[in-house]
């Protein structure tokens, strides 16, 4: 069967396709009359080409006290922040200068303040005196005004070094090698939930290790006087919780207060939000619920849910009219986010028409889906279609957008991925075991001898010093061998290289996949496990899945040789591709954008491929487990993180989703490291009726995909498990001989997906 998208996700095309409602035409131009008091601003707006629906006049004609705004994908929430600031300064006579907008990136914080001094209605003297800013160079501002002078840690460079250099210096007395990324992350979260690092716990070695590098790291930036971006929030909060006078006056200033990206708050921010609108009361948060991705962050979707509580008396205004895609692609996010519980309920309106329904592909693995990606974006470009820089490719995780990462290096194909620019071969966790390879084939490869030392436990630096010297003086076949004659090394430990040594040589003949799987069942997997080298990644990813996809990888390969040969190859294209990103001469649609679908939020293509919508995938299979252990405590604790977990996995694919202007593709491979993956619930669940509204419970495994007999006196059904069967058009009852049609089917409770 050839590789090729369809209107429906295989198995439910007799469903209908999810299409939103339209939104009412209605503008300022007709909602405002020309009676009304400020009806002369909204005709001001209008010929400045900004004509607002009903909701956003809402919320630009809020006066004082709280206001919870939620603003939909695409619901113009940048053109209210903007036009209430101008309705406040301009008819409620409220002074420049004593509104504050606060955001988080420094690009929004220029784009609205670029915006209100574009504005007719009020002059530009008034807009310059507008604060709008990053939480961050608000806090910084503040800092600065009350006599801090701590230099600022903006590179992560600059504390990768330290960590690596600390690491270095307690190297005899740490039990593990820690990745200095990891280390940030961890800490980061840790400060951003306003836990002190003297509190953190000792009960077990690696927390007494974490404990001694977060104090050695919060001493060395106290002695060179330094702040990071975490301290900057920090500071700023027990300042203002300190200083009643500096408060009082900032309270007294900031008499209205705008929070534009509600959603991804964290507890320190909202901490400061809420001292300095204590007592007036006049804040409006702007955010959308349902694109709370950012747990990882410290973000927390209850601060929208429950602001009302927060601020009795506010109002809610919906900002529910979604001014980016069709109909056809928001009612597909409308489909698949209502299944959430834990969300405001809203449903986005739609004034683009229905356009092309978004496509599917059900592929057998990565590597097709890969192959189809590149293959539609290389027609649609040459024939015209499109251009390179109108595609952008969303993946769940890094190392599930492997494959089409090589396959658009393979032909050349310009794209930036906005990652962290790694390649996968570079991956922390990867490179011990390319090295293993490596001395199969090069047992003198000393590169490779060095980035595998770490997996024997041993000072990786002063290792590799003593077996340079020693080769030096008496060169061996196996350069590994001299370390038996280290010092240093206890006699477990000199076993451990003999079978180590041993195992490589086992390794000679085996194919590339099958030498890694070895590789893992001998000691690699429990040397990641013990190692407790990843406790927290940027966006909580497990170390496992990165693994299983290098043996994925290798499985296209005869030998380890080949396999080699194609990374290497792989790198050296990779390396060239990189400087696109680099030059920032290039023409802006010139490059396909590849990024995490956390990093898309915000933004809009006009085609927009989600890659990966499988179970395991997305949603994450670390969701998934979350999910399978909360069904086991959910009773004894009383707290479902299981279905948090899957709440969030939900809000990330209709985040992916509406970021699509016209066009969007969705593909689901069969198989995902080896193992089956069944077609993503989320795009399941958004094909079944509204009315049949299940659980939380029922969505937790029991919707699948699977034949049903269409004879009314028949219940047979089978459900689809491979991928030959999911790709079959037609199937008989093995009952009644009736015909079979596929579908999504409500599984009875015994049976699991």
């Amino acid at each position: 069967m050839s590789l090729t998208y369809y209107s429906y996700p295989i198995g439910i095309q007799n469903s209908s396709i999810p299409v939103a409602d339209r939104a009412e035409a209605d503008t300022s131009v007709q909602l405002v009359v020309g009676k009304e008091a400020d009806a002369g601003f909204f005709r001001a707006l209008e010929r400045h080409g900004i004509s607002l629906n009903r909701p956003q006049i809402a919320a630009v004609r809020h006066d004082a006290g709280p206001a919870l705004t939620l603003a939909g994908a695409g619901s113009g929430k940048t053109s209210v922040l903007v036009c209430r600031t101008a309705y406040l300064v301009a008819l409620r006579g409220v002074q420049p200068q004593r509104v504050l907008l606060m955001t988080f990136s420094k690009k929004a914080a220029d784009e609205m303040k670029s915006r209100i001094r574009s504005l007719p209605v009020i002059p530009p003297q008034a807009a310059g005196g507008i604060e709008a800013r990053t939480f961050h160079s608000f806090c910084l501002q503040l800092l600065r005004g009350s006599g801090f002078r701590q230099s600022i840690l903006s590179e992560t460079s600059q504390k990768l070094v330290f960590f690596k250099r600390l690491m270095r210096e307690l190297a005899h007395t740490l039990t593990r090698e820690y990745e200095p990324e990891t280390l940030l992350a961890q800490l980061s979260a840790v400060k951003l939930q306003m836990i002190d690092v003297s509190e953190l716990p000792e009960t077990t070695s690696e927390e007494r290790e974490l404990k001694v590098l977060f104090t050695r790291y919060e001493l060395w930036k106290k002695e060179t006087d330094r702040f990071d971006f975490d301290d900057l929030l920090l500071e700023a909060y027990r300042l203002l919780s300190n200083d009643k006078a500096l408060l009082d006056s900032l309270q007294q200033r900031f008499r209205y207060i705008m929070i534009d990206e509600f959603q991804d708050t964290n507890e320190v921010q909202y901490a400061i939000v809420k001292l300095l609108a204590a007592g007036h009361r006049n804040l409006m948060v702007v955010g959308d619920d349902d694109q709370t991705i950012y747990s990882f962050n410290g973000a927390r979707n209850d601060y929208i849910l429950n602001f009302e509580q927060q601020y009795p008396g506010a109002a809610t205004i919906v900002l529910d009219i979604n001014y980016r895609s069709t109909a056809a692609i928001v009612g597909l996010g409308n489909a698949i986010i209502r299944r959430n519980k834990l969300r405001k309920p809203k449903t986005l309106h739609v004034v683009k028409p229905k356009g092309e329904p978004p496509s599917y592909a059900r592929v057998k693995t990565t590597q097709e889906e890969a192959v189809l990606i590149a293959d539609t974006i290389a027609q649609q470009q040459e024939q015209g279609a499109r251009s390179f820089g109108d595609f952008a490719v969303l993946y769940r995780t890094a190392s599930s957008s492997r494959a089409l990462v090589e396959q658009l290096l393979i032909r050349q194909l310009p794209f930036v991925d906005f990652g962290d620019g790694q390649l996968f071969y570079d991956n922390w966790a990867v490179k011990p075991l390319l090295a293993h390879l490596r001395l199969v084939l090069d047992r003198r490869n000393f590169d490779a001898i060095e980035a595998m030392l770490q997996t024997l436990y041993v000072n990786r630096e002063q290792a590799m010093a003593f077996i340079w010297n020693q080769d030096k003086e008496r060169a061996k076949k196996w350069p590994l061998i001299h370390l038996l004659d280290y010092p240093a090394l206890k006699e477990f430990q000199k076993d451990k290289i003999k079978e180590r040594i041993k195992l490589l040589k086992t390794l000679t003949e085996l194919k590339p996949q099958a030498a890694i799987a070895v590789l893992r069942q001998s000691f690699y997997d429990q040397y990641l496990e013990t190692g407790k080298q990843s406790v927290l990644t940027e966006h909580k990813e497990g170390i496992k899945e990165v693994v299983d996809e290098l043996e994925s990888a290798a499985q296209a390969h005869e030998t380890i040789e080949a396999f080699l040969g194609y990374i290497d190859d792989i790198t050296d294209k990779h390396a060239s591709a990189a400087q696109l990103k680099k030059n920032h001469n290039a023409p802006k649609r010139s490059t396909i954008s590849m990024m995490s679908i956390h990093k898309s939020k915000g933004l809009e293509f006009p085609a927009v491929f989600l890659l990966g919508a499988s179970e395991g995938i997305l949603p994450h299979a670390s969701a998934l487990t979350a999910d399978k252990r909360s069904d086991r405590s959910a009773a004894q604790t009383g707290e479902d993180t299981g279905a948090e977990a899957l709440e969030e996995e939900r809000r990330l694919a209709y985040v992916a989703v509406t970021r699509a202007q016209e066009q969007l593709y969705i593909s689901s491979p069969a198989v995902y490291h080896g193992k089956p993956a069944e077609l993503s619930r989320f795009v399941l669940s958004a094909f079944q009726p509204e009315s049949e509204e299940a659980d939380d419970s029922q969505e937790r495994g029991e919707l699948a995909l699977a034949w049903m007999c269409t004879s009314d006196s028949c219940k047979v059904w089978q459900r689809i498990i491979t991928y030959e069967d999911a790709q079959a058009e037609q199937r008989e009852c093995p009952l009644c001989k009736s015909p079979m049609r596929k579908g999504p089917k409500r599984l009875p409770n015994a049976i699991k997906i």
